[in-house]
């Protein structure tokens, strides 16, 4: 009898490290400071509960800190937004930190732990795109055609600090035993908005950030009052 061999899957690997401070974007007649513009680094960076050494973020209320602490971006998309854009998407054109091979939004799930190196990070949120990934790329349609195609990327917050370089490999090491993936959170937040029994599952997960938790918890709140 034969036996058939087992076929090793590769693993999720840092293609890309990706930092850059912030810089005036002009928007219309006025300008906008922006961290979204990134460039790629050989170096090895140390990353902290808040972010990248040599990283920065113009807004930092609605970017960065300790649930937003690192930006992910799957490289799977890349050929999506290309050929759909005519133009050539290549690694951090999604302002993103890290991106990462392999993996999609499909997953990973909100509370899943993951260790790089010797930094364990955790899935906190979606990524949800604004207005200046559009202004990045002059494109004011890209980052509503990110949300509704689901292939928004993800952000870490950091459970051990340590140092991050290109070429390190991702291995999850705890699935979050709701199991909501992150794709999940996009239907929510994005698609079905009124998904009273799915919202009311996805903020169960203690570990979903503190934004999304406002904010699908205020949905949530004036579902339930419509349907009192």
């Amino acid at each position: 009898m034969s036996v058939e061999p087992v076929v090793s899957l590769p693993l999720p690997k840092v293609v890309s490290l990706n930092v850059g401070m912030p810089v005036a974007m002009a928007h219309g007649t006025k300008e906008v400071v922006s961290g979204i513009v990134k460039q790629a680094s050989k170096q090895t960076h140390a990353l902290s509960y808040t972010g990248l050494e040599g990283d920065g973020q113009g807004d930092t209320v609605h970017h960065g800190g300790s649930d937003k602490a690192i930006c992910v971006y799957f490289e799977r998309h890349l050929p999506h937004w290309s050929d759909k854009y005519n133009r050539s998407f290549e690694a951090g054109a999604f302002g993103e930190n890290l991106t990462v091979s392999e993996w999609t939004e499909h997953d990973l799930c909100i509370g899943d732990i993951v260790q790089i190196g010797d930094v364990i990070v955790q899935v906190s949120q979606p990524r949800q795109p604004c207005y200046k990934l559009g202004l990045r790329h002059e494109l004011q349609e890209l980052p509503q055609d990110v949300q509704i195609s689901g292939y928004t990327g993800f952000y870490f917050r950091v459970i051990k600090e340590g140092l991050l370089k290109t070429g390190l490999e991702l291995k999850r090491i705890q699935r979050h035993p709701a199991a909501k993936s992150i794709a999940e959170a996009n239907r929510l937040m994005y698609i079905d908005k009124e998904d009273a029994a799915g919202l009311r599952e996805l903020l169960s997960v203690e570990e979903l950030s503190i934004s999304w938790q406002e904010q699908l918890g205020k949905r949530l709140r004036r579902l339930e009052q419509q349907e009192a």
